[in-house]
């Protein structure tokens, strides 16, 4: 029986290209804690999460530290048990949150240790429905960006061979943001997607307003556009507006997920691999909006979720991020506007460094 012989962790910080912007965010890199499980066979499986900055990202550590100890010796084939083990033993610590991202890093490397061990991809053992996935390109059209800045990568997005981009909004003035979409549109064309995303920094009739405004430029979605908390406000803009609302990743566990569903807050829903809770959680969550016909797309992570995109067959689509292609020794490859599935053991990635 192969069993968990040792979970290690190692604080890197990777740097991005330039740094940017979004309505609450300022970011120049991302800290990250690689975590890797070594089972009694040798076999090494491997996780991470990330903090903004790296704020705070030795908290993350510590908490993968600690959790680690409960996971020693336990077969690497009890993902499930090990997860409420785990999800018992944080709840004084609260179900939201570190501990969270912590029990993800875990199962992801877990899961990875497991398809590592019978030699094949995850999506596989999980039963595959697709060998590609649809995707956009999200590594620009920030808020920080001048319009002359987003035309020209937005230009280059499509000579990248993306379909389908994501601009920020959530200017002081809306006509602003109206200026920036029309401009990207203009670039684009009528059949490239653009998706949009205000990052939390609206009130539920600015964005209302805001949306009215936009809706000649056939966006595909408006993200978060009121604080993640306010469920209300997000019900309210979905009600009064024919664009989709995307909203999740700021949630936990598949109770957030459900309390955003009983709410009406979206018409996309985006978990986040990180506050999800890991592969296991990750699952449970999109069945549960598949039973409310709701479709999910997922939220960074993209190496590490293209198994989940291979697998679920309401999963619409991956975020392509890649601000931690750096991690990797392999590359994902973007064939007609869609990320190939790897199918390569486990994940399909392993850690360069």
């Amino acid at each position: 029986m192969s069993t968990v012989a040792s979970i290690s962790t190692r604080i890197v910080e990777v740097d991005l290209v330039k740094p940017v912007g979004t309505a609450i965010h300022a970011m120049s890199s991302v800290g990250c804690v690689l975590v890797q499980v070594r089972t009694s066979d040798g076999v090494v499986g491997q996780g991470y999460v990330f903090a903004l900055n790296g704020d705070r990202v030795k908290s993350l550590d510590e908490q993968v530290v600690g959790l680690a100890e409960q996971v020693r010796g336990r077969s690497i084939f009890e993902t499930e048990g090990i997860w409420h083990d785990l999800w018992g033993r944080i709840n004084a610590m609260g179900h939201k949150g570190v501990t969270i991202s912590a029990m993800s890093a875990i199962d992801v490397a877990l899961w990875d240790a497991v398809g590592r061990t019978v030699g094949q991809p995850l999506h596989r053992l999980w039963g595959s429905c697709r060998d590609e996935v649809a995707t956009y390109a999200t590594s620009g059209l920030w808020l920080s960006q001048s319009i002359d800045e987003l035309v020209a990568q937005a230009a280059a997005f499509v000579e990248q061979g993306f379909v389908s981009m994501k601009i920020r909004l959530g200017s002081a003035k809306p006509a602003t943001d109206v200026a920036r979409v029309a401009a990207v549109r203009d670039a684009i064309g009528p059949d490239i997607e653009l998706l949009s995303d205000v990052n939390q920094g609206l009130t539920p009739k600015a964005a209302i307003k805001l949306g009215r405004m936009l809706e000649p430029y056939d966006l595909g979605w408006i993200e978060e556009p009121v604080p993640a908390y306010d469920l209300d406000g997000h019900a309210q803009v979905r009600s009064a507006l024919d664009t989709p609302i995307a909203s999740g990743e700021t949630e936990y566990t598949r109770h957030g997920m459900q309390s955003m569903l009983r709410a009406g807050a979206c018409d996309v829903l985006m978990p986040d691999l990180q506050r999800i809770g890991g592969y296991s959680e990750f699952r449970k969550a999109d069945a549960i909006a598949s039973a409310w016909n709701i479709p999910t797309s997922s939220h960074f992570f993209t190496e590490h979720s293209l198994c989940l995109a291979g697998s679920l067959a309401n999963l619409i689509s991956v975020e392509h991020c890649d601000w931690f292609a750096p991690l990797f020794n392999e590359d994902m490859e973007l064939r007609d506007g869609c990320l190939v599935v790897p199918d390569r053991p486990g994940t399909g990635f392993t850690f360069a460094r």
